[in-house]
């Protein structure tokens, strides 16, 4: 049977591909027919198995029905079966618990999404803030070091120039004119 699909699936494409959608379509629709839809109410009295087979169908245990899935309403009414003798999917679990497992794994997943993001926007924030410290603290590292380095400039600049004026090499900042000697 999954052969026939495969060559069913792989059909279409080749004739569209080949410029053949025409022969393709109507050789498909006269090989295989299509499949007759049952009701779901043609299960009833059967399985819950055989019931719950085709998707849209509902089997109820208080009196060993299969209906069709009252899509209009999400959840069925307590009149056509009550919520713990429903089954939809699976006959081991009702649908009561259904429900209830379904909402509680889309309440885990919904409290680990926001606990995710929140603990990713709270570390984002502590790195955000760890490398501001980081850069104050070297920045005010860096400051220290242009000030000593001033201030040992300064000092050797005292320090020659009170090396100059021992031998005379110092001009008097008061008569900034001096006499040059050649000599």
């Amino acid at each position: 049977m999954a052969e026939l699909r495969l060559v069913v699936l792989w059909l279409p494409g080749l004739a569209l591909l080949f410029g053949r959608a025409e022969v393709g379509s109507a050789h498909l629709t006269a090989t295989i027919p299509p499949a007759p839809a049952q009701a779901c109410s043609e299960f009833s009295q059967k399985s819950c198995e055989e019931c719950l087979k085709n998707v849209s169908c509902l089997w109820c245990y208080t009196n060993n029905t299969c209906i069709d899935y009252p899509v209009r309403s999400i959840l069925p009414s307590s009149s056509i079966c009550t919520l713990s003798n429903a089954r939809w999917g699976v006959c081991w679990m009702n649908f009561e618990a259904l429900i209830i497992a379904i909402a509680v794994v889309a309440g885990l997943i919904l409290v680990s999404v926001t606990v995710c993001c929140c603990y990713c926007c709270y570390c984002r924030r502590r790195s955000r803030s760890r490398l501001d410290e980081e850069e104050e603290r070297l920045a005010r590292k860096r400051e220290e070091r242009r000030l000593e380095s001033l201030q040992r400039k300064h000092e050797r600049k005292l320090k020659h120039d009170e090396i100059r004026k021992k031998y005379g090499l110092l001009q008097d900042s008061d008569n900034p004119y001096s006499r040059f000697e050649n000599e």
